[in-house]
């Protein structure tokens, strides 16, 4: 079956079909990763977005579930070269062609990813249209892209309600703890967002609370921190600052996720209270966004943002530099930052860019890029360890 791709500046590609059968309008975007595609899918920043992948052939592995960033995919549409139909991989369970169809997303393949990628670096991120509809019209379609804007997506990706993944301590004294929390296919087929829970070896957190604010997490910043021996409370986005710090957690976690920081106004509010607390804080993502303009700063949307997992970034107190995974639109601005209140600590080597911030005699640290994942292929896990140093040292206080 033919698929187009439209964009608002009145280009066209057409190329096969794939995935559902379904139009779809979104902001289309970028991804450099050379693998991960499952990871890109079920990555919840990717909410309101199209991802076409610059590597020519996706799929080749299949999908393994136990791989999945959340229960579900998050893109409303999928763009690729070529579509692997027949993978080869001994952890495969479905093809990517099954998982697209699973997961009601619609896709295009065939295209030259290649010349579309120039288009969106040049001309900046543009909405666009995955349909398979022959007798579109231009004059009809161009006015609804243009129209198009994600709104406030935090609200659809986060949790529904609270719950608690155990980085526990009754194993502690046998040099364990259960916390790794793994994904598998009875949680997929039932539709659980709560993770599983594995042995793993014990490490530096044990006994520590940590509140893990839900903006759009991938499931790894959980695990990273259960690992860690730390346990983890995930709370949805729109939860009161009071509700969160009543439950007196030793530190609190904001996490990734997708859309403008600026459409979070009750989220920033309630970042604010919690900025206001003595409870340590680690944000990632979005989440180092929204703390941004809690105390002031602002942010704006790039050209066309950071998506991959090889972005160089640059730690200004060691002068070391980390290969780091990302995936964003917007950035906090520099020369708007009340050096009273933060610093920049990280930048992009590429552009220069913020990747993070130290807070000003606050007990509060933030990233742009995603610790939690692993381009490096661990470079930025000492992050998760600093986290829970500083909940340490806050505690003996």
């Amino acid at each position: 079956m033919k698929a187009f791709l439209i964009l608002e500046d009145g280009t066209v590609f057409e190329g096969t079909h794939i995935g559902a059968v379904r139009e779809v309008i979104s902001e289309i975007v970028f991804n450099t990763s050379m693998a991960g595609y499952l990871e890109v899918l079920t990555d919840p920043s990717y909410a309101g977005q199209a991802v076409c992948m610059t590597y020519p052939l996706i799929g080749n592995y299949g999908v393994c579930l136990e791989d999945m960033e959340s229960v579900q995919a998050w893109p409303d549409g999928f763009i690729v070269r070529e579509l692997s139909r027949i993978p080869s991989n001994f952890r495969k369970d479905i093809t990517i062609q099954e998982f697209l169809e699973q997961q009601n997303i619609p896709g295009i393949a065939g295209i030259d990813t290649r010349a579309l990628t120039k288009i969106l670096r040049e001309k900046g991120t543009m909405n666009g249209m995955i349909t398979t509809d022959e007798a579109y019209d231009l004059n009809t379609v161009l006015p609804r892209l243009k129209e198009y804007t994600t709104g406030k997506v935090v609200e659809k990706v986060t949790c529904k309600e609270k719950y608690v993944i155990k980085g526990s301590r009754d194993l502690a004294e046998n040099g364990a703890i259960s916390g790794s929390a793994r994904f598998d296919k009875e949680a997929y087929e039932a539709g659980e967002r709560e993770m599983r829970p594995s042995i793993v070896k014990e490490l530096n957190g044990i006994g520590k609370k940590v509140a893990l604010l839900d903006l759009g997490a991938k499931k790894n910043i959980a695990h990273s921190l259960a690992q860690r021996g730390c346990d983890v409370t995930v709370y949805p986005a729109l939860t009161s600052a009071e509700e969160i710090l009543n439950d007196h957690p030793d530190g609190i976690m904001l996490s990734n996720g997708p859309g403008d920081p600026k459409e979070c106004t009750s989220i920033i509010k309630e970042i604010k209270k919690l900025y206001d607390s003595d409870v340590p804080i680690f944000a990632i993502c979005l989440g180092h966004q929204l703390m941004a303009l809690a105390t002031g700063a602002d942010t704006f949307k790039m050209k066309y943002g950071h998506r991959g997992g090889n972005h160089p970034v640059k730690d200004l107190e060691t002068g070391r530099v980390y290969i780091s995974s990302q995936n964003h639109g917007y950035v906090v601005d520099m020369d708007k930052l009340d050096p009273a209140v933060a610093v920049p600590a990280f930048i992009n080597v590429n552009d220069g860019t913020n990747e993070g911030l130290k807070y000003t005699g606050k007990n509060i640290f933030t990233v742009q890029y995603h610790p939690e994942a692993c381009p490096g292929p661990q470079d930025s896990g000492y992050l998760f360890d600093r986290f829970i140093k500083m909940m340490e040292v806050n505690k003996d206080a």
